[in-house]
């Protein structure tokens, strides 16, 4: 499929969907959490074993959050998922020790759960009923590319949070502020988009959770649709993975610079850190906002996204490598590139796998997709954990983008089928 122009209006709801993620990025815990672990005095091996948890728990719930979502309504399922997180933080906040770590994680990924997947198939639906479905990769390139803004403004007020407080742990108390603000936002988009089968009553509730499993398992058994599921899910498991080891990096790299000697060390980190986080995610919401028009330069949407995956793996080793051997700088220019890929191919690999994929099940096929990552991610994490306790941290990174780089073959996706092929819905 070739990607036509951009052609689609920004009305009231773009603008509501451009905020959601903005404020969904306001994690301000985001650029500093695992430098939050490494204070309470945890190993690289038991923060990979946090992240894990993480993984796991969500990896568990991803399917039967996306049924409830298809059968019980999405904005429901959305209020529920920002309690969650809201919990979550405050859970964070109060601990101290690394039980309570385990439970703030696990809480997160019920968050995680009920909100990966229903927020795309909302926006997909929206723009079935607007008749714009041809335009899914500008438009969730555009409304994720204020994901990224969100982001990048986080870690500016993250800095100064750290920076003024001198506590990494604040950051989660704050972070309850907009997400508590995105869960009122969802709460006002319209019925439509519910979905399907959000209106019925409780006796037919069983027949439409059998229907949308019978859905999803006919969907699963389709070897092209499962192996798109895999490609894209790899490399964001892999990138959920490694993202946040940028942080001892930054930190490594911002007390070697001779600048704000006259702050403490968690003062200058956080300076640094905040700054080039913002810079990152500044790059990575315009790499998400060009992805339709970099993905229109090709004939199919397989052949860009088989370029990002090797790509972004090969930037992740090389990062690896820098590190390794004293050049931060470097190790830092790259290690931005494994963001950058992420926020590049996402929007064209959801494209890819929504043209594959019957539309009253989209919420649970996209949930599929955060499972499968999730997987990747909780196999991931520990391991670079232990590698980067055994080894080094950057020994740790080419280790495991080696390893991704050599499965690779096996996931590399052909061109998605025409409209008249998509696969049907089974009849229960």
């Amino acid at each position: 499929m070739k990607i036509s122009r951009q052609n689609f209006n920004k009305d009231l709801q773009y603008f509501k969907f451009c905020l959601y993620g903005f404020l969904k990025n306001l994690e301000f815990f985001e650029a500093f959490q695992i430098l939050f672990f490494l204070s309470n005095h945890l190993t690289f091996l038991e923060i990979g074993i946090l992240y894990s948890v993480r993984e796991i728990t969500r990896n568990l719930l991803e399917i039967p959050a996306g049924i409830f979502s298809d059968s019980l309504g999405r904005r429901k399922t959305m209020i529920f998922s920002f309690s969650f997180y809201i919990l979550s933080f405050l859970i964070f906040y109060f601990s101290y020790v690394y039980s309570g770590f385990v439970i703030a994680m696990i809480i997160y990924s019920f968050g995680d759960a009920f909100r990966t997947g229903t927020h795309k198939a909302m926006i997909f639906d929206y723009l079935k009923i607007k008749g714009w479905i041809d335009q899914k990769v500008y438009y969730y390139g555009h409304t994720r590319s204020w994901s990224q803004m969100g982001s990048a403004v986080s870690a500016l007020i993250a800095a100064g949070l750290i920076f003024y407080s001198g506590d990494f742990r604040t950051i989660y108390l704050y972070s309850a502020v907009p997400y508590f603000l995105d869960l009122l936002l969802v709460s006002s988009y319209p019925k439509a988009l519910d979905g399907e089968v959000a209106n019925f009553d409780k006796s037919r509730f069983f027949s439409n959770f059998k229907k949308v499993f019978h859905d999803f398992f006919y969907t699963i058994i389709n070897i092209r649709i499962l192996k798109s599921l895999v490609n894209l899910s790899s490399y964001t498991g892999y990138y959920s993975a490694v993202k946040d080891y940028l942080q001892p990096v930054l930190q490594t790299l911002a007390l070697s610079l001779p600048f704000f000697l006259s702050y403490k060390d968690d003062q200058r980190s956080a300076l640094i850190i905040g700054g080039v986080y913002f810079i990152i995610f500044f790059l990575t919401s315009w790499s998400s906002r060009n992805a339709g028009n970099f993905a229109s330069r090709y004939k199919h949407l397989n052949i860009p996204l088989n370029l990002t995956l090797v790509t972004g793996l090969v930037i992740g080793l090389t990062s690896g490598f820098f590190y390794e051997y004293d050049l931060l700088i470097w190790s830092v220019i790259f290690y931005t590139g494994i963001f950058i890929i992420e926020n590049l191919r996402k929007p064209i690999g959801i494209a890819y796998v929504s043209e594959n994929i019957d539309h009253r099940i989209m919420a649970t096929v996209l949930s599929s997709e955060s499972q499968a990552h999730a997987l990747f991610a909780a196999v991931l994490a520990p391991l670079i954990g232990y590698f980067a306790d055994r080894f080094g941290l950057g020994y740790a990174i080419m280790l495991i983008s080696g390893l991704m780089i050599l499965l690779s073959p096996v996931y590399l996706v052909r061109k998605s089928k025409q409209p008249d092929e998509k696969p049907q819905s089974i009849r229960t």
